[in-house]
């Protein structure tokens, strides 16, 4: 909800933040603004913890990395692994998706949506289809070959871990691509969308936000009811269900609108500074 003066603030004080980066902590020229990292300090030093909690691959962190909690933990991949910016981007947790579930799924997709084409995010690096869009730069090292070659499982001790792999479709509406990919893979695995494009993020079966950063509010003894959470696209909607008070942003999906428990002012407004500050002056006796 929202009042007359800005968003609603959590009904008792949250022990946890949990954001969401593109299209909600970031602005759209994916920075972050100098209200903003007021705002993520002013929480760390009440001693709020601040998780990022995204779609981003470890290697696309950078952004970030000079703002993260003292413990230096992010959760990437939308939940599909846990990295310490602390140390460069290191993978500290990982919940693979099997080669061969993966394989599955790929021709799962082939069928119900021909012209589909895929990228394979490992924990080595990122590998594409020759007809994969280059939607971004690419490190030297990828591999161009057919998503059956990526992800052969002749030697699967020798491979890196497969993190998520990407689908892409040239001419489908997005949330039409998705719903008619989850209904072709079923419970293979997870499938979201966090691009304004039609592109699906696959993940292994049950791995969302939510579900690592439970997993991490549990290693610290933190319930659903003390995380305040913030997204905009449809790959944040089970960790704003999850957390007890949640807020989509101005720009936010409709889907993440229905979600949310409350909203908040869009990404170039900073939204989610807009939230902390209202949090921390509640904290404050409303000073």
């Amino acid at each position: 909800m929202t009042s007359a003066t800005g968003p609603t603030p959590p009904p008792i004080a949250p022990r946890l933040i949990a954001t969401d980066l593109d299209g909600t902590l970031l602005r759209d020229d994916k920075t972050v603004s100098d209200r903003t990292v007021a705002a993520l300090a002013a929480a760390e030093a009440a001693g709020i913890e601040v998780f990022f909690v995204t779609g981003r691959p470890a290697r696309w962190m950078q952004v970030v990395s000079d703002h993260v909690q003292g413990h230096g933990l992010a959760i990437c991949a939308n939940g599909a692994a846990v990295v310490d910016l602390h140390a460069g981007g290191e993978l500290l947790k990982v919940h693979a998706l099997d080669r061969v579930t993966a394989l599955d799924v790929v021709h799962a997709l082939r069928v119900a949506a021909p012209g589909t084409t895929f990228g394979v995010e490992t924990a080595g690096g990122f590998h594409h289809e020759p007809e994969y869009p280059q939607l971004f730069s690419h490190d030297a090292g990828t591999i161009v070959a057919a998503a059956e070659k990526l992800l052969r499982v002749e030697n699967p001790a020798s491979d890196a871990p497969v993190i998520k792999v990407l689908a892409h479709h040239r001419e489908l509406e997005p949330d039409a691509f998705l719903a008619l990919a989850r209904a072709a893979v079923g419970d293979l695995a997870s499938l979201t969308r966090s691009s304004p494009s039609s592109l699906l993020e696959i993940s292994r079966a049950g791995i969302s936000k939510a579900s690592t950063l439970a997993l991490c509010c549990a290693e610290r003894g933190i319930s659903a009811d003390e995380v305040v959470a913030f997204g905009d696209m449809p790959n944040d909607i089970e960790m704003l269900t999850w957390a007890g008070t949640s807020y989509a942003m101005g720009n936010a999906h409709p889907d993440v609108i229905a979600a949310a428990s409350g909203r908040t002012a869009s990404n170039t407004e900073d939204g989610v500074a807009v939230v902390i500050e209202e949090i921390l002056r509640r904290l404050n006796g409303g000073r």
